[in-house]
C-alpha cells in the first residue's frame, strides 16, 4: 500500500496518519450508532459546523477532502474535492472509509460507492446512506506509549498441544482500551494473525489487572541492537468487560496527568 495522493494545494497526507485514522470498527461496535434518527443528528453536526471529511479509498492509495451538503432518506450529498482526477478515481470505488471530527469526537463511515448529482448548477457527490456510523471520543481510542521507567508486562497463556498451557511475558509497548502492542515475543512462537489468546493478564500500576482474551492482529519482526531478533505483535481485546476497560482509561488519564505534571515541573 502506497500513501494517499493529497489534492493540489494540500499537504500529503502519511499513510502511517492515515492508518491510524481508520479504525477497525469491530473493536468498537459498542460506538457504533446505526438507528437513522442517531445518524441524522451527526449529520446535522457535520453540516452545520461544515467539518472536513476525508474520504479514503483504494486500499489507502488515494483521497479526497470533501464536506456534507445535505443528508435525507435518499442519501448524502457531499462536495466534489479540489481535484477532477481524485473525483473521477472516487466515483469508481467501491468502498470508501470517510473520517471527518466534530467537536473533538472521532466520526467514521463508509459509503458503499458514488454518483453524481447537481446542486446549485454544480457537481457533487451523491451516495447511499450508511449502514452506520462509529463515533469515538479521543478518551476511547487514545494509545498510551507505555512508560518506560514502569514498563507493563503481559502474560500470556500460550496453547501446547496435550500439556498445560505455556506462559510467555512479553513488555506492553502501547495500550487502548481496543488493545494493546507487545515486543519481545520469541520468534520460536508458532503465532499466527487472528489466533486468540485468553486469560491474558497485565498489571497496571497502582490500578489493577486486566485480564482478556487477545486477537492477534498484526505481527512484525524487530532486531535489537545486539541483534537479537524477536516479534512484536497488534493486538485487540476481544469483547473486553466494561470493568476492565474503565481500569485501562483510569491508568492512561494517571499516566498521562503525571506525565504533564513532570513535564511543567510540578512533579
Amino acid at each position: 500500500m502506497t500513501s494517499p495522493s493529497a489534492e493540489p494545494g494540500s499537504s500529503p497526507t502519511p499513510l502511517a496518519q492515515v492508518v491510524t485514522e481508520v479504525l477497525p470498527t469491530d473493536q468498537f461496535s459498542q460506538y457504533l450508532l446505526r438507528a437513522r434518527s442517531e445518524m441524522f443528528t451527526v449529520f446535522l453536526g457535520l453540516a452545520a459546523h461544515v467539518s472536513q471529511i476525508t474520504m479514503i479509498f483504494n486500499e489507502g492509495r488515494d483521497m479526497v477532502l470533501t464536506s456534507l451538503i445535505s443528508w435525507s432518506d435518499d442519501g448524502l450529498v457531499l462536495d466534489f474535492g479540489a481535484s477532477a482526477e481524485m473525483n473521477g478515481k472516487a466515483l469508481k470505488a467501491g468502498k470508501l472509509f470517510c473520517v471527518t471530527q466534530l467537536e473533538k469526537v472521532k466520526i467514521q463511515f463508509i459509503l458503499r460507492g458514488l454518483t453524481t448529482v447537481q446542486v446549485d448548477g454544480r457537481p457533487a457527490f451523491l451516495a447511499a446512506l450508511p449502514d452506520s456510523i462509529l463515533r469515538l471520543q479521543r478518551r476511547e481510542y487514545y494509545r498510551l506509549a507505555a512508560p518506560v521507567a514502569r514498563p507493563l508486562v503481559c502474560r500470556l497463556q500460550f496453547p501446547v498441544v496435550d500439556a498445560p498451557s505455556h506462559l510467555i511475558e512479553a513488555r506492553v509497548s502501547d495500550i487502548s482500551v481496543g488493545g494493546v502492542c507487545l515486543v519481545g515475543l520469541p520468534l520460536s512462537l508458532p503465532l499466527e494473525t487472528d489466533m486468540e489468546l485468553p486469560g491474558s493478564t497485565i498489571e497496571l500500576p497502582d490500578i489493577g489487572s486486566i485480564i482478556a482474551s487477545l486477537r492477534l492482529c498484526a505481527l512484525a519482526e524487530n532486531a535489537s541492537r545486539s541483534g537479537i531478533r524477536t516479534r512484536r505483535a497488534g493486538c485487540e481485546f476481544v469483547n473486553l468487560p466494561r470493568q476492565m476497560a474503565t481500569l485501562i482509561q483510569r491508568y492512561i488519564f494517571k499516566t498521562e496527568r503525571e506525565r504533564k505534571s513532570r513535564e511543567s515541573g510540578l512533579a
